[in-house]
């Protein structure tokens, strides 16, 4: 089975990655790390640049973890993405990445965390960033 780590190059996305890390080898499984934009924006903070994507690659070897590293850039957005890997990649655990959200905010979650959430027939694991 694999763990899917939905990544973006932020606190919430390290925090995600992180957990999805801890996950992994706790049940000795490989790590499919995700980022994905749907590239119709010019600039698109959530999609990591290259040295972004070393850094986790270089970070997951030296830990000795089993992982796939991959970028999608498609007309579909992240949580779409994430979906469909999660059903024809046999992930046992869906790990994202939660902003910090006022009283208000709490009342309704992001969407994309919440047609994650919805969507996938595994367990999600919702992480914050620390302080």
């Amino acid at each position: 089975m694999t763990i899917l780590v939905g990544y973006v190059p932020s606190p919430e996305g390290e925090a995600a990655l992180r957990a999805g890390i801890d996950e992994a080898r706790r049940r000795g499984e490989r790590l499919l790390v995700v980022n994905t934009s749907r590239g119709d924006a010019y600039v698109d903070p959530r999609f990591a640049q290259e040295p972004d994507l070393t850094q986790v690659r270089d970070d997951l070897a030296a830990l000795g973890v089993d992982f796939d590293v991959r970028q999608v850039l498609g007309a579909r957005d992240a949580a779409e993405e994430i979906i469909d890997l999660a059903e024809t990649k046999q992930v046992s655990l869906v790990v994202i990445g939660l902003r910090r959200r006022s009283a208000v905010g709490k009342l309704i979650m992001g969407s994309a965390a919440q047609q994650i959430l919805l969507g996938v027939d595994c367990p999600v694991l919702a992480v914050k960033a620390a302080d």
